[in-house]
C-alpha cells in the first residue's frame, strides 16, 4: 500500500496497514501477538485518558489492552486481547514528522507490543531497526 494518500488515510487504510507491518514483525514480538486484535478508533476514550493521567488525546498513539503471556496461564480470559490504534493522534504525528505512515504505525506496535511485554528500550530501538 502507498503512503500517497488523496484525502486523510480512514480506519480502514490503517487496519490494512497495521495488519501488513505486524505480518513483517520479528517474530521476537510477532510470537506475542498472535490471535491479538487490531482495532482502529478515531481517539482514546474519556476512561482511558483518565487512567493514564493524559490531559489530551492527541497524548496517545496506541494502546496494547489485555494479560501478558506471563500471566495468562492463571488469569481467566473476559476480554481479547486488543491493540488500540488512535487514528488522529497518529495523523497528526504523521503530518507533523513527515515520517512514513507505515513506519509510524511500525513505530507504535513495535512499542506496544514492546512495553506491554516487558522489553527495554533497547530491545524496542535494536527491533525499529531491524527493517
Amino acid at each position: 500500500m502507498t503512503n500517497r494518500f488523496i484525502h486523510p488515510p480512514s480506519l480502514d487504510d490503517l487496519a490494512e496497514i497495521a495488519e501488513a507491518v505486524l505480518v513483517e514483525m520479528p517474530h521476537e514480538l510477532r510470537k506475542h501477538v498472535e490471535g491479538v486484535a487490531l482495532r482502529g478508533d478515531e481517539f482514546p476514550d474519556d476512561e482511558t485518558l483518565d487512567d493514564l493521567g493524559l490531559e489530551s488525546p492527541f497524548d496517545l498513539l496506541g494502546l496494547y489492552r489485555g494479560v501478558d503471556l506471563g500471566h495468562k496461564s492463571g488469569a481467566i480470559a473476559h476480554d481479547v486481547d486488543m491493540i488500540f490504534l488512535y487514528r488522529r493522534p497518529i495523523l497528526d504525528e504523521w503530518s507533523a514528522t513527515g515520517e512514513p505512515l507505515r513506519s509510524l504505525v511500525r513505530h507504535v506496535l513495535i512499542h506496544e507490543i514492546g512495553h506491554h511485554f516487558g522489553f527495554s528500550d533497547q530491545d524496542m530501538e535494536r527491533l525499529e531497526a531491524e527493517d
